[in-house]
């Protein structure tokens, strides 16, 4: 029976490789079957007149597929298509200039009004890898091809994400996950298409070109898998590609779905054109996580004494400045845990004990309160906490020490106090307390999973670390990723520091430094950029 079942899985997986291998033909096949009549060749990119490969028909993609907002009806879809000579008898071979997303988007169209996608291939790396492997390229027009029978009869909605999907995925992350096809510099904001800046917000940055090797042909499926598995996308989750108008999206929708075999892709032909043209006003971020900085109004919205008193607010303010400048006078309802607590507790379990008694809830968000904004001490905080296993954990931006932050507490009544919080019942209705708490640690281990890609060391400190590590060393100074008031750099500056020092976007990252302080800063930082796998090393 074993023996059987081994026979038949070996079969299954042979059955499913054919039949992925079958969405993509090399220049080799396509050299051997390219005058068949059984084949049509449709070039889908725009340099057609400029050279082609003998035979193929131009493509004019927009007059066949929809983008955007704008819709192309059933009838046009046909009516172009059969001019083309689009026949369900016929093997259709698209594409490009190599390394593009308009043969993938070609693809996506032909599916999705309906043609079978077992008679739909890619030609892999385009005109690029064909010109590249020494095969004939011409001007001459190609002759008009005998009107095919194809018929669409409806649209696949099955394979479409809308405006609503997306605002669904974007709040689910365990059983959806978007991707953003885009570039980093349009992810992260130095580079816009409409008038916000940015990304879906907790989209997967997975740009088009990733997909491809150097030779402009597909990456393979298990490199593909791997890309998935890095960012946290798992197969039985419900994927959905988007980037501006529903053309480099259909990258990732392809080499998802028909190269790595994840069932669940669909693409947003909306796209960010469709999500900011909702009357909703949707957002866009350039950060990963912008809930990961708070502020003094969003401090006393959540976490201020109505709040408290109604019992809705799940806050715990941890000051990890020192004893005396807590008494000296701190934020209502702060607990004062200070830094060298952090520093000198290396054990999750005892610091949970430590935590605990100083009020600290495990399964509230933990917002940081140093001298402002991301301090040395307020990011070692923060990456202790997250390894205890701290179920949100945020810093202030606001400096307490500010005019300009003290007249904002003043306005919204959220003045700097000198009595301590209770850990406890309060002594009369007027006191600030908390109620004590176990704390229940649940040990992190960084962020992200390991051995996916190469390990690289970033030294965090303004000069190289005196200690030594086995592996690749790139020297960010933490300071270059800050603004002078310790707010962390616009996003897209943030990308432009990493990607000039060359930080890879594939890789397991160590942040590391003589002061673990400016560790924790980067490691910070990058988690507010949305690196997938990251970690500090430990002192």
């Amino acid at each position: 029976m074993k023996t059987i079942r081994a026979v038949f899985a070996v079969a299954v997986t042979l059955f499913m490789q054919a039949a992925l291998a079958g969405a993509l033909v090399d220049t080799k096949w396509l050299a051997a079957n390219r005058e068949s009549p059984d084949v049509l060749i449709l070039d889908a990119s725009p340099m057609h007149a400029k050279g082609h490969i003998p035979g193929a028909v131009p493509v004019n993609l927009f007059a066949v597929a929809t983008f955007g907002v704008r819709d192309v009806t059933l009838a046009q879809v046909e009516q172009t298509y059969q001019k083309l000579g689009v026949d369900p008898g016929k093997r259709i071979v698209i594409y490009d200039e190599g390394g593009s997303w308009f043969a993938p988007r070609l693809f996506f169209s032909l599916s999705y009004y309906g043609f079978p996608v077992e008679r739909l291939a890619i030609l892999d790396g385009g005109l690029a890898k064909w010109q590249a492997d020494g095969l004939p390229v011409t001007k001459d027009a190609t002759s008009k091809p005998v009107p095919g029978s194809f018929h669409v009869t409806k649209a696949n909605d099955e394979q479409r994400t809308r405006i609503p999907d997306l605002v669904a995925a974007s709040g689910d992350r365990d059983q959806k996950v978007l991707i953003d096809a885009l570039g980093p510099e349009y992810h992260y904001g130095a580079t816009q298409f409409f008038n916000k800046a940015g990304h879906i917000p907790h989209s997967a940055l997975l740009p088009a070109e990733d997909f491809y090797n150097a030779d402009k042909t597909f990456k393979s499926p298990d490199d593909i898998r791997r890309m998935a598995a890095f960012m946290a996308i798992r197969p039985e989750q419900e994927i959905s590609t988007y980037c501006g108008g529903g053309g480099a999206a259909s990258v990732p929708y392809f080499a998802l779905k028909h190269l790595a075999g994840y069932s669940k892709v669909k693409l947003s032909i909306e796209s960010e054109m469709g999500w900011l043209q909702d009357d909703r006003d949707l957002p866009l971020w350039t950060y990963a996580a912008p809930a990961m900085m708070r502020d003094t109004e969003w401090l006393q919205s959540w976490g201020g004494r109505m709040m408290r008193m109604y019992g809705v607010s799940r806050l715990s303010v941890v000051d990890v400045r020192t004893p005396e400048a807590y008494a000296q006078g701190h934020v209502p309802f702060a607990l004062s845990v200070p830094a060298e607590t952090f520093r000198r507790t290396k054990d999750s379990r005892a610091l949970g004990e430590v935590l605990g008694k100083s009020g600290v809830d495990a399964s509230h968000e933990a917002i940081i309160v140093s001298g402002g904004g991301i301090t040395k001490d307020a990011a070692l905080a923060y990456v202790a906490l997250e390894k205890a296993g701290q179920k949100k954990v945020s810093i202030l931006m606001d400096a307490l020490d500010s005019p300009d932050t003290l007249d904002k507490m003043a306005r919204v009544g959220f003045g700097m106090t000198k009595e301590a919080t209770i850990v406890g019942a309060p002594a009369k209705p007027t006191d600030m307390a908390v109620a004590p708490v176990a704390y229940a640690v649940n040990l992190r281990d960084g962020a992200g999973a390991s051995a996916i890609y190469p390990k690289v060391y970033i030294a965090s400190g303004a000069v190289m670390p005196t200690r030594s590590v086995d592996g690749k060393v790139i020297h960010v100074p933490y300071t270059d990723l800050l603004n002078a008031d310790g707010t962390p750099k616009a996003a897209k500056d943030i990308w432009a520091v990493l990607s000039k020092a060359g930080v890879p976007r594939y890789a397991e990252l160590v942040t590391f430094s003589d002061d673990p302080g400016e560790a924790a800063v980067t490691y910070y930082i990058l988690r507010l950029m949305g690196y997938p796998d990251i970690k500090v090393l430990a002192s």
